[in-house]
C-alpha cells in the first residue's frame, strides 16, 4: 500500500507523532483516569496544559513580554470581526482601517471590516484583465495609508492564493505609528518572525498548530481595553486576557492537541529549523514547476508561499485524471480551492520533505504519460 500523503490546506495533516501520542492518552491522560475532553478546563489537570501550551509557544516564537497570548474560538474568520470590535475604539469614530489586499482572505477581511468601520484598500495586487487573481504582494512604496488609521492590516499568507509576504512591512512612520495586524493563520510557526514588529498577530488554528476550533491571537498589551461597546464580552481581548484565556470555557482538546505540537517543534529544533526545512520542501516542488510547461504556477518568484504551492495544469481537461491517479498514489487533497480552480499542494510543517519528493515524483511520470 502507498504511504498516504495529505496535503489539504485546512483542517491539515499533523505531525504522527502528536497523533500517535494524543491516542496513547485518549482514555487516561497522565494517570488521571480521564481523558482531556472531559477534564473540567478549571481543574488541575487542563490548568496545567493550558500553561504548558502557553509556555512553550511564548519560547518558540520569543513572545516579548508585553505580549498576551490568548486561545479564543471562532477561527481566523471570526477574528476578522474580532479584531476591528477590539482595535477601532483607540479613534474617534468613525475611524478606518487600512488593508493591503493581497488576495482571497484580505478580502473577507476587508468585507467583515466594513461592518465596524471605514476601510481604506490602500494597495491591491488584484488583476483586473483577463485573468482574474492575485500574483503578490504590491510595492510598500505604493501603499496609499491614511494619516490615521486604527490598524494597518495585512494577511502575511494568502492560502487560496499562494502569495506569502516576504518582508515585516515598515508603515509606523507613515501611518501616524498604527498597529499592524497580522493574520498568520496558514503560516505561522513555519518561520522566524520578530513579533514586537506587530501589535496584533492572530490566526486559526488548523494549518499548522493544530486541530480546527482553536484560534490564537497574540497582542501587544498596549492595545487591550479598546473594545467597541457592541463587542461580545468573550471575544473582549482584556477581558479574555485577564482571565488567562478562561473567561469562558476554552477550546480544551484543540490546545491540548496545540500544546503536543509545540513540544514536537522543540524536539524538531524549533521554528529556525523548521524553517529551513520548509525552504527546502518549496524549492523542491517550485524548481520542478519552473522546470516543465506542463504546469503552470502564476505567483511571483518572489512572494511565493513556502506553505501553499496552487499551481495549473496547461491542459485543465487533464484535471480529473490528475486527480484520479494521485490519489492512487496516496497523494489526496490536491484539488485547488472553487474560487481559483487548478490544483494546490499545502505542504505545512508537518508534511515531511518525502511527500514533496513523492509528489513530484507523481507529478513528473504524470507529465510523460499524457
Amino acid at each position: 500500500m502507498n504511504t498516504i500523503y495529505n496535503f489539504s490546506a485546512g483542517p491539515a495533516v499533523l505531525p504522527k507523532e502528536v497523533l500517535q501520542q494524543a491516542a496513547s492518552e485518549m482514555l487516561d491522560w497522565h494517570g488521571s483516569g480521564m481523558s482531556v475532553m472531559e477534564m473540567s478546563h478549571r481543574g488541575p489537570e487542563f490548568m496545567a496544559i493550558l500553561a504548558q501550551a502557553q509556555a512553550d509557544l511564548r519560547e518558540l516564537l520569543n513572545v516579548p513580554a508585553n505580549y498576551k497570548i490568548l486561545f479564543l474560538q471562532g477561527g481566523g474568520l471570526g477574528e476578522n470581526a474580532i479584531v476591528p470590535l477590539n482595535l477601532v475604539g483607540r479613534k474617534a469614530q468613525p475611524a478606518t482601517i487600512d488593508f493591503i489586499h493581497t488576495g482571497s482572505w484580505s478580502g473577507k477581511s476587508i468585507k467583515e471590516a466594513k461592518k465596524y468601520a471605514n476601510v481604506n484598500v490602500a494597495a491591491s495586487s488584484e488583476n483586473t484583465g483577463e485573468r482574474a487573481g492575485f500574483s503578490g504582494v504590491p510595492d510598500p512604496a505604493s501603499w496609499k495609508l491614511s494619516a490615521d488609521p486604527a490598524y494597518v492590516h495585512v494577511c502575511t499568507n494568502e492560502t487560496i492564493d499562494g502569495i506569502e509576504f516576504q518582508f515585516v512591512p515598515d508603515i509606523a512612520a507613515r501611518s501616524n505609528g498604527a498597529p499592524l495586524v497580522a493574520d498568520m493563520s496558514s503560516h505561522i510557526l513555519s518561520r522566524a518572525i520578530d513579533v514586537s514588529k506587530y501589535g496584533v498577530i492572530f490566526g486559526g488554528a488548523q494549518k499548522n498548530i493544530g486541530p480546527a476550533g482553536l484560534t490564537l491571537v497574540i497582542v501587544r498589551e498596549d492595545l487591550l481595553g479598546h473594545a467597541l461597546p457592541i463587542c461580545p464580552s468573550a471575544f473582549d481581548w482584556k477581558i479574555v486576557a485577564e482571565n488567562d484565556s478562561m473567561y469562558n470555557t476554552p477550546p480544551t482538546y484543540s490546545i491540548y492537541i496545540a500544546g503536543l505540537v509545540f513540544q514536537w517543534l522543540k524536539r524538531q529544533g524549533g521554528v529556525a529549523a523548521m524553517e529551513q526545512k520548509n525552504i527546502a520542501k518549496a524549492n523542491l516542488l517550485y524548481d520542478y514547476l519552473d522546470s516543465t510547461d506542463f504546469y503552470v504556477t502564476r505567483v511571483a518568484k518572489e512572494h511565493r508561499s513556502r506553505m501553499n504551492v496552487p499551481f495549473y495544469l496547461k491542459d485543465e481537461s487533464l484535471n480529473a485524471a490528475f486527480l484520479a491517479a494521485a490519489k492512487e498514489r496516496g497523494l489526496l487533497q490536491l484539488k485547488g480551492h472553487k474560487s481559483v480552480g487548478g490544483m494546490r499542494a499545502s505542504i505545512y510543517n508537518a508534511m515531511p520533505i518525502e511527500g514533496v519528493q513523492a509528489l513530484v515524483e507523481f507529478m513528473r511520470e504524470f507529465s510523460l504519460s499524457n
